[in-house]
């Protein structure tokens, strides 16, 4: 098995010569760009070149080689970007948002895939593939899209809807031009790629992978992935829809694999038998019933809302994104409610409680969202009691624990029923687990394979059940991180050691750019550690003080109740300047800075365990 590990270079067996490899007019250009080869261990992981931290040139694309780098999404859950480039033409497929974290990024709105790699090739772009309408593969097309200089997008049509209202925010954008295509289809684009388009089980209507029929062979995305099966046995459609990529023509080369769920063993729930346990207990209910959920399970969603009309109950939508994608289905034609079904929190006060069913976003604990609102008395209409049902159909995202916990404590002190996805089985992930994973890269059987979607802990265990349980060569797998380059042809591949840019991209408000670790470090610090501010005046000639330093803290410790603490910093401060500053005339102000800045968080730390933000404003009057 490869891995990338800060981008070493790995070549695959069988291994061939420049000249049978088609490189002998690009020898000597390999050579200056250095690109070494790096043996492979027993195991198949490479050992790192020791001089990694030099920044390398991004060497020129080999006639015959294709080119695929994931720009995002293979070092965490979300912000998903590749890319498959040939000499002429280059290819998107998706444009995907990562969620910030209060924690690891406090300040940002976003995180988004870096495209200088792109802005810079960006007349060789030919088309951006978009597997499904979810935010983490369509949420940064308005911060990306016109960068690239507006390429036609290919897409489901529903997945065209959702992109459209993601971007009808931002009215500086242009019109996008669409090609929808459906699964089934085979389109050319570009210099004569041919790509075909295959159905896909997901969370959310048309899903769909896309099959690059390159020169060298099939590159194959599927986006995200689950299987319908019956106790583990695919339907038809599954094994049709990914049995048929490969023909004697035209073989199956690299595949690139969902790998979210590959630590989960066994196979996922299917959709269709959660929804149908959840439509027996809103017929069983004899009060309201309200559903948390994703809004993105637009499948789910309104499969519900029939169910509920079946029983002759009305639905109240509330939650802006819960509104938006319904309204969406609707308007694209994707589903048409039946008439009356949908009626407004006011309305619903005409209503016997039992013909009552509420569809709510905030299942993630999320502060202004419809369920915490309502769990905290804060709605304005809508009040729980205790003859309610609460439905949590939905797992809880890592790192929102403490938030989901924190809903259902206030949702408890209501004194309702709640039905939690743990004890009930109430909510199927949209991403199949490790035996559907298996049974997915078996069917398609690239010569190649590389797992994406995940964290690096998820795509090394998916790498090492295609090896231990499918029997793949483990030298033809590769653990990407962003901007790895892979080149590849149906002889190898080559990974190497220059990246494409992949510092952290980030959406504040209305600004878009990269973010320096430091300021990063510097937020987490004041989250947690707070600020302690020393402002002191001196002669600039004598570096005496001309009267007692002011002290301010935030976010550190109170100062009323640390008079000891202060007035031992105070004294500090005194003892540091004079010390610094004596006999130098004139005083360097920033050595006194930095020393009082040493000097004041030894004192900091071994008094209080802290580290706070230390600023040494010293004024010279």
């Amino acid at each position: 098995m490869n891995t990338n590990n800060n981008a070493e270079q790995q070549s695959a067996s069988p291994k061939k010569t420049s000249q049978q490899r088609g490189y002998k007019s690009n020898r000597k250009r390999r050579t200056n760009h250095q690109s070494m080869r790096v043996k492979n261990t027993k195991k198949g992981f490479n050992r790192k070149p020791h001089n990694q931290h030099k920044k390398q040139p991004i060497p020129e694309l080999a006639e015959n080689d294709i080119r695929v780098i994931p720009i995002g999404g293979v070092e965490q859950i979300g912000q998903n970007m590749n890319i498959i480039e040939t000499k002429d033409d280059i290819f998107v497929i998706d444009i995907g948002i990562q969620f910030s974290s209060e924690a690891e990024t406090p300040g940002v709105d976003y995180i988004i895939p870096n495209v200088k790699y792109l802005t810079e090739r960006k007349d060789k772009i030919r088309g951006v593939f978009v597997t499904h309408g979810h935010l983490d593969h369509i949420g940064a097309f308005p911060y990306i899209i016109d960068q690239l200089g507006y390429p036609k997008v290919y897409c489901g049509l529903l997945t065209k809807w959702m992109i459209d209202k993601r971007n009808a925010e931002f009215p500086h954008l242009e019109k996008l031009e669409y090609e929808v295509v459906k699964p089934g289809d085979r389109i050319t684009v570009g210099n004569n790629m041919k790509i075909q388009v295959f159905a896909v089980t997901h969370s959310i209507p048309d899903a769909i992978g896309f099959s690059f029929e390159t020169s060298q062979g099939n590159i194959i995305l599927a986006g995200d992935t689950k299987l319908e099966h019956i106790n583990g046995a695919p339907v038809q459609r599954e094994i049709d829809a990914y049995g048929k990529l490969e023909r004697e023509d035209q073989k199956n080369l690299l595949f690139l694999s969902d790998s979210t769920n590959a630590e989960q063993p066994g196979w996922s729930k299917n959709e269709e038998d959660i929804i149908e346990n959840i439509i027996e207990m809103i017929g069983e209910a004899k009060s309201r019933v309200f559903l948390g959920t994703f809004a993105s399970q637009i499948v789910r969603i309104t499969a519900i809302m029939e169910g509920a009309h079946k029983f002759g109950k009305k639905v109240i939508l509330e939650g802006r994104s819960m509104k938006t994608n319904v309204d969406i289905c609707i308007k694209s034609g994707r589903w048409i409610p039946p008439k009356g079904l949908i009626i407004s929190a006011d309305e619903a006060q005409n209503y016997a409680p039992d013909k009552l069913v509420y569809l709510l976003t905030g299942s993630q604990g999320e502060e202004f969202a419809a369920l915490m609102r309502i769990s905290t008395k804060k709605h304005p209409k809508i009040k729980f009691n205790e003859r309610d049902t609460v439905i949590l159909s939905s797992s809880v995202i890592p790192g929102n624990n403490i938030a989901v916990q924190k809903l259902k404590d206030n949702l408890s002190r209501h004194g309702l029923r709640m039905v939690r996805y743990q004890t009930s089985d109430i909510h199927a992930s949209g991403h199949g687990n490790q035996d559907e994973l298996l049974w997915i890269q078996k069917t398609i059987n690239p010569k190649f394979f590389m797992p994406v979607h995940g964290h690096h802990s998820m795509l090394r265990a998916h790498a090492q059940a295609v090896v231990e349980r499918n029997g793949h060569n483990p030298k033809n797998i590769i653990i990407p991180d962003n901007g790895t380059i892979l080149d590849i042809n149906k002889d190898g591949f080559t990974v190497h050691k220059a990246k494409a840019p992949n510092n952290v991209t980030v959406v504040e408000g209305f600004r878009v750019g990269d973010i320096q670790d430091v300021v990063v470090r510097d937020r987490k610090t004041l989250t947690k550690e707070g600020i302690f501010v020393v402002i002191a005046t001196i002669d600039p000639k004598t570096g005496k003080m001309r009267k007692s330093p002011d002290i301010i803290s935030r976010g550190f410790v109170y100062l009323r109740d640390s008079q000891e603490l202060i007035q031992g910093a105070r004294n500090l401060v005194k003892q540091s300047i004079i010390r610094n500053s004596k006999g130098k005339n004139p005083v360097d102000f920033e050595v006194v800075k930095k020393k009082l800045t040493d000097d004041l968080g030894r004192y900091l730390v071994q008094n209080t365990g802290k580290r706070p933000i230390i600023i040494p404003v010293v004024l010279g009057i």
